[in-house]
């Protein structure tokens, strides 16, 4: 799999397209993506869900990710790294704050501006940029850089409103690493069993349980089956893979272990919740 690489503090880039690239791939950088018109799917981390004009899409680092162009797609790409982060006139205070929201955002595919109000600022700040970046008038540079400041602030503060309750700036390191194990190893039941998890982390598996609930609030198990949870409904409600295709997914044994988990956790089954959601 291809992974881009980002030689500069932050990068401007905008295309119209009317097929997106033939793999996916990763990024070792942040990648802000605004969809100017047109329509398709986005797909990050094996999870689809469909764009429209004025959606806006965060990519971490190591999301794994691709655009599927249904019309033509007028898109706006503004990527960045951790240095543009920690240079870009933040106090320093807010530095750490920001790092934070923006590496532990939901690594799901769907717009990112949940805020309704910041979906008419952000519009007019990408054709703001796009024009600076083009015209190169006097003060171009300055200008758009305040411009990126405040559109990674606003990314920032949507993200920040939906961030699990239990989880904040003042979390422990180690903590959010278990947090990330967990999330990127949410489809593999072998490597989520407490056994495994306090071998990765070199924490006893006696103490594990209670070192989370301290930092988190919430048991491990409780985590997980909530995570998991979540991620099963947005199958439900945007992909069309087939019920036992999700099971097989997130390593159930097959779709009526899944029914089962399922019906525990929500009080319907899978198909159920489907049907209603999709009503």
């Amino acid at each position: 799999m291809i992974k881009e690489i980002l030689y500069e503090p932050y990068s401007i880039k905008f295309a119209t397209l009317d097929e997106g690239p033939e793999t996916e791939h990763k990024h070792s950088f942040f990648e802000l993506v605004y969809i100017q018109s047109g329509t398709g799917t986005q797909c990050i981390n094996n999870s689809r869900s469909k764009y429209q004009p004025g959606h806006m899409f965060l990519l971490t680092p190591d999301d794994c990710h691709s655009f599927d162009i249904a019309t033509t797609t007028e898109f706006f790409f503004l990527q960045f790294n951790d240095i543009y982060i920690k240079n870009n006139g933040l106090l320093s205070e807010n530095i750490r704050r920001l790092e934070y929201i923006l590496q532990n955002a939901n690594h799901q595919p769907g717009c990112i501006l949940k805020n309704l109000p910041d979906k008419t600022l952000v519009k007019p700040m990408v054709e703001a940029i796009i024009r600076e970046y083009v015209n190169r008038d006097l003060y171009n540079q300055e200008l758009i850089h305040q411009l990126v400041n405040t559109l990674i602030i606003i990314v920032a503060r949507n993200i920040a409103k939906y961030l699990p309750e239990q989880v904040n700036v003042a979390t422990e390191e180690k903590a959010m690493d278990i947090l990330q194990y967990i999330q990127h190893n949410i489809y593999y039941p072998e490597k989520l069993k407490a056994e495994s998890i306090s071998d990765n982390f070199r924490i006893s598996n006696a103490y594990l349980g209670r070192y989370f609930k301290k930092h988190t609030n919430e048991t491990m198990q409780q985590y997980i089956t909530n995570y998991k949870t979540k991620l099963i409904e947005h199958r439900l409600k945007f992909s069309d893979k087939r019920i036992n295709e999700i099971a097989d997914e997130f390593g159930f044994t097959d779709e009526s272990h899944l029914n089962k988990y399922f019906r525990k956790q929500k009080g319907k089954s899978p198909k159920a919740y489907r049907n209603l959601v999709r009503s």
